[in-house]
């Protein structure tokens, strides 16, 4: 059965030929050979089925770094007037209820914005969703409609601190008392900045589609422990290196989860074995660290990783630096094979101003990286482009980037 609205109804000719054997739902509109969803709840019973459980949904990751997986969840008994265990969780530790008014900015085909929202209508909230992010019409809501609980992912915020000082001062956004932020990595000067503009409001969380886990850090606590993506309270957290053994704090290795809910990759057996250690534990690919105090820190995705002569270079602590310069709006870092060093560092950015865009500038930042990190992981090269190929959610195509330029690349490689 698929339910598709009105605002989506003329892609329907373009599927017909996947459609044989499938009810087609239509809400909001009438479409010829679709049923109507009013005409279809109009005659629907009014007392409830005897067992009203609240099943579980299966998004599909974003696909930024490969193809796209389902993530099926082990179907939950509980019942259609609870919350999952994750949301409940937030809902507890940020006072979700009637008068709350929550503003959603991202898509609702990701699965964290997707179950937000949907948590909100379960709570009885208000829910304000915007059909594309803009950072002044973002702060122009949160203004007319009195916002309590707003929902950012990083770029995000970097787009909102990086508007004009007047535009961003002419909002009252007294009423915001929580702002949500995860999604990917947030570097942490942009953190402090945000941190300086909204007050200490920000809740930072870890976790992936799967929902094989959760971590959480306040504000508070985040200035303790700077860059960390907090403690876990759905699962426990191990960091395991190349020999199954559990490493200690401050050693870097992937991150696994154990004993929060099950899940598997949908037709996916492989990827699903690939996600698990012979005891249960599942990694989401994300490698990290913990500190003595219990606190994760992540520090990027293990296909990211860079080895550049020998050593080991991790793109996201590069781009969490070049998005702190004046000069640029959006950032992304990946390696390119390279005869000498087996692989070389490559940048490529959004400038704040186009016609700046040039062997100049990127001098400039170049020198810039050299300056704040060991020389070795400075880029080797930086390009520009009006724009990157970055998801609506906020994640980056890096996999796109890569794949163009390993096709200018690979002929002089080999």
């Amino acid at each position: 059965m698929l339910f598709i609205s009105a605002q989506q109804a003329h892609v329907l000719p373009t599927l017909r030929d996947r459609l044989a054997g499938i009810t087609v739902i239509v809400i909001g509109t009438q479409v010829e050979t679709c049923l109507t969803y009013e005409a279809e709840l109009a005659r629907m019973p009014a007392t409830p089925v005897a067992d009203e459980s609240r099943g579980s949904d299966m998004v599909y990751s974003s696909g930024s770094t490969g193809r796209p997986k389902g993530g099926k969840q082990k179907a939950s008994d509980i019942g259609v007037d609870q919350l999952p265990r994750i949301f409940a969780v937030y809902a507890e530790r940020y006072g979700w209820g009637v008068d709350t008014v929550y503003l959603m900015p991202a898509p609702l085909y990701h699965s964290s914005p997707l179950r937000f929202a949907m948590s909100m209508q379960h709570v009885g909230a208000t829910l304000i969703v915007m059909e594309r992010f803009d950072a002044g019409l973002a702060l122009a809501l949160c203004e007319r409609y009195r916002v309590t609980h707003a929902h950012f992912v990083p770029t995000m915020l970097v787009r909102l601190l990086k508007l004009d000082k007047a535009e961003r001062e002419r909002y009252d956004l007294s009423s915001i008392k929580i702002i949500v932020h995860g999604a990917g990595p947030c570097a942490p000067e942009v953190k402090r900045a945000a941190l300086n503009w909204f007050g200490p409001i920000l809740e930072e969380s870890y976790g992936g589609t799967e929902g094989n886990g959760l971590t959480m850090i306040s504000s508070a606590e985040w200035l303790l422990h700077p860059g960390s993506v907090g403690r876990p309270f759905v699962g426990a957290v191990h960091i395991i290196g190349a020999d199954r053994r559990e490493l200690g704090p401050g050693e870097q290795r992937l991150i696994y989860f154990s004993g929060g809910p099950a899940f598997e990759y949908h037709g996916n057996p492989q990827k699903t074995a690939e996600a698990f250690d012979p005891t249960g534990r599942s990694t989401l690919g994300d490698i990290g660290y913990m500190d003595g105090d219990g606190y994760l820190y992540r520090t990027d995705r293990k296909n990211h990783l860079i080895i550049t002569g020998g050593v080991n270079v991790f793109p996201q602590e590069i781009e969490n630096l070049l998005i702190t310069h004046d000069s640029v709006i959006d950032v992304a870092v990946f390696g390119l094979p390279d005869i000498e060093m087996g692989k070389t560092i490559q940048a490529v950015v959004q400038p704040r101003d186009m016609s700046r865009a040039g062997p100049e500038l990127a001098t400039e930042l170049i020198a810039f990286c050299r300056a704040h990190l060991a020389h070795y992981k400075a880029p080797r090269a930086i390009d520009f482009r009006t724009e990157l190929p970055r998801h609506d959610t906020g994640k980056i195509y890096t996999r796109l980037l890569k794949q163009e330029y390993l096709q200018r690349v690979l002929p002089q490689a080999k």
